[in-house]
């Protein structure tokens, strides 16, 4: 099933539509260091202009990396929250465009 607005994909193999902040929260204390290392959240349509990812850095870090080639945003920064990362992230990605979803529907 397609996710409506974004999906997230941990390296393990597990897959949420439409993820809210309590299963970021979940999907990122999964991440460790040796099989499930990184989540990437991205709109669930080819070619998607944003993107988000988080990796687990060891000893409580995490490199969170935000792109958005439509705005020409790359940031990347290290938290030791994944709480704040979650929020974070849900707030960003809640600015992004959604073109599929905002075109008007053809009649």
């Amino acid at each position: 099933m397609r996710a409506e607005y974004y999906r997230a994909d941990s390296e393990d193999g597990d897959h949420i539509a439409d993820p809210s902040e309590d299963a970021l929260f979940m999907l990122f204390d999964d991440l460790n260091g040796s099989d499930n290392t990184f989540v990437v959240i991205r709109p669930d349509q080819d070619d998607p202009a944003w993107s988000a990812s988080v990796t687990f850095l060891g000893k409580g870090r995490y490199a969170v990396v935000r792109r958005d080639t439509t705005r020409h945003e790359h940031e990347v920064v290290t938290e030791t929250s994944i709480g704040r990362i979650a929020l974070d992230l849900t707030i960003w990605m809640a600015a992004r465009d959604f073109p599929e979803r905002d075109a008007p529907a053809e009649r």
